[in-house]
């Protein structure tokens, strides 16, 4: 397994919908493999391809002892508001965050990376996960869900000459590990990530 690079917002590839997946075999293995070793390396809830420049519709999640990947997710949501129970960031915004409306219960239905039928349902932080990680194969960033003052506040924040220095240096944090390769064995099996908004990104 090989950590990857995570792309950045500004990158096309983060606002371009991800196209369905039609290949099942060891290079979309290898990609859920990676991705999820990449999450875990910087400490993730979740990991969508788009976010490593892979355009497909495959995301990894690991909330709360829920590890797992999804592909050509269908989403469902329900249930109550979470409200401004959490903070949500993301990794391809690094060093900020906002309450983000959710749905406090989602389920997706799809694959895994062999082809077989899948579903993941939850509630909380996972619910908010798979609600963040699909929005992405979308094409849509967490900010992209604020309004009024949240919305402006981010905005204004990234396009500051200071947001610049912090995605800057977030990359240069991020590639010491980069192309780190890792047997089945050694690879980190309890390493952060199981948290998510706004005690870890996505």
């Amino acid at each position: 397994m090989a950590v990857l690079s995570i792309r950045m917002i500004g990158d096309p590839i983060l606002r371009t919908p991800a196209a369905e997946v039609t290949e099942f075999g060891p290079e979309l293995a290898r990609l859920v493999e990676d991705m999820t070793e990449t999450m875990i390396d910087v400490q993730g809830a979740g990991l969508a391809a788009p976010q490593v420049g892979i355009g497909l519709q495959v995301f990894t999640y690991r909330v709360d002892g829920a590890e797992g990947h999804v592909v050509n997710p269908v989403l469902e949501v329900g249930g109550a508001s979470q409200g401004e129970s959490d903070v949500e960031g993301c990794l391809s915004v690094p060093g900020l965050g906002s309450f983000v409306d959710r749905s406090d219960w989602a389920r997706v239905t799809g694959k895994d990376a062999s082809g077989q039928d899948i579903a993941v349902e939850g509630t909380g932080m996972l619910a908010r996960a798979l609600q963040h990680e699909t929005d992405h194969l979308r094409g849509t960033l967490y900010i992209d869900r604020l309004a009024g003052e949240d919305r402006k506040n981010a905005l204004r924040a990234i396009r500051s000459a200071d947001y610049n220095r912090v995605t800057s240096r977030t990359a240069e944090e991020r590639s010491r590990s980069l192309g780190s390769s890792f047997t089945r064995s050694a690879a980190p099996s309890g390493s952060g990530g199981a948290g998510a908004a706004g005690r870890t990104g996505r």
